[in-house]
């Protein structure tokens, strides 16, 4: 088992957070299936169990394995990852309020998320200053390799906005339920601006470096989580705003659920178009399963939960019917993923170490040592 963990990275949690969200994602669903919520919660229930996992591993991978640890916050391209502890504690806790209080309780379920919103948000902060404080000091880096993995930890602050609002309810009236709702606000501006600051560097590489590594290919669906989550989070602020914050300002969130939420959404749609036919190309010259399709879910889930927002906002049957194509979608890839990810647990390659390039032989070049033609 310690040897299992020496390579496990922080980009495993990114498998709890879409686990997290087919469970919340399809809560929001304006769908009424028999069943469905009970297999939400069963989800639900499946991403808790994989995060206590997944936290003891990683625990015994800091024990064990101080220096692969130490390694990744040194590598550019793993340290961005340490923003997915951080979602996946949130969505988890989310979680917990949002389908898993039908089975341990409204008391319970408050509890949990508390204890994991809290712990997610000053994760998620230290994360969104401490990675790209090393990416400008210890890392170094070039504009060609700029990614959207980059984004993964100024984005944990906005899941944490989004998911701050459902424990307002929870909190005494007054001073505490503001404070809180003002508080998931400026998560939201800080990681909406410092999105806007990263996502040009991104586009830019894609356009002018041509298209991403294969391996790196489902990144690209990363882009849609500020975007899907933003939207969802501004919606969640107008639904619980009235008599938390007073007027004019209650009503102000109402409107900018929709004046945001409706251009970033279409957005995110135009994203998804140009995501999906770089991983057709991708997969047409041989992409194979890296733990990178983990993106395929969790940016995809936040994007349901954001047009289920504009649904209940607008009253558009149209968001409606995008929620539930895009939580097929969501469904779908995570059926696919998890299976994969099952896979190569059994098989060990997923918890193998990096391969090794093979030895080149030195080519002869018809010359001795001596500098003489044989």
């Amino acid at each position: 088992m310690v040897t299992a963990v020496r390579h496990l990275g922080p980009n495993w949690y990114a498998s709890v957070m879409g686990t997290a969200a087919v469970a919340t994602a399809g809560a929001a669903l304006p769908l009424h299936l028999p069943g469905l919520r009970t297999v939400c919660t069963a989800v639900w229930a499946l991403s808790l169990a994989q995060l206590v996992t997944l936290l003891g591993a990683r625990a015994l991978h800091w024990a064990r394995h101080g220096d692969q640890a130490r390694a990744h916050l040194l590598d550019p391209a793993t340290a961005p990852f340490y923003g997915c502890l951080a979602m996946a504690l949130s969505a988890v806790g989310g979680g917990a309020l949002t389908v898993g209080r039908d089975w341990i309780g409204t008391g319970a379920a408050v509890a949990l998320d508390a204890v994991l919103f809290t712990a997610g948000t000053v994760v998620g902060l230290a994360a969104a200053v401490a990675v790209p404080y090393l990416m400008a000091v210890r890392h170094r880096i070039e504009p060609s390799q700029a990614t959207p993995v980059w984004l993964l930890p100024l984005v944990a602050p906005m899941v944490s906005a989004a998911l701050g609002p459902l424990l307002v309810p929870h909190l005494p009236p007054g001073q505490a339920r503001e404070t809180l709702l003002l508080a998931c606000f400026t998560m939201f501006g800080l990681s909406l601006l410092a999105t806007l600051l990263m996502l040009p560097l991104v586009f830019a590489r894609l356009i002018t470096g041509g298209p991403l590594p294969l391996a790196l290919t489902p990144a690209l669906f990363l882009v849609l989580g500020p975007l899907g989550q933003s939207t969802t989070a501004v919606g969640l602020f107008a639904d619980v705003a009235p008599g938390v914050v007073p007027d004019p300002y209650s009503a102000g969130f109402g409107v900018l659920a929709v004046l945001y939420g409706v251009p970033v959404m279409g957005f995110a749609l135009l994203w998804f178009g140009l995501a999906t036919a770089h991983v057709l190309r991708a997969r047409r010259h041989g992409m194979g399963f890296t733990m990178s399709w983990w993106a395929f879910t969790f940016p995809v889930g936040t994007c349901v939960t954001g047009a289920g927002a504009l649904a209940r906002h607008t009253g558009l049957v149209v968001y409606d019917g995008l929620a539930i194509g895009l939580y097929a979608v969501l469904v779908a890839a995570w059926a696919v993923v998890a299976a994969c990810t099952v896979r190569g647990v059994l098989s060990g390659a997923l918890l193998a170490g990096p391969r090794t390039a093979p030895a080149v032989p030195r080519r002869v070049t018809g010359r001795t040592t001596s500098g003489v033609v044989r």
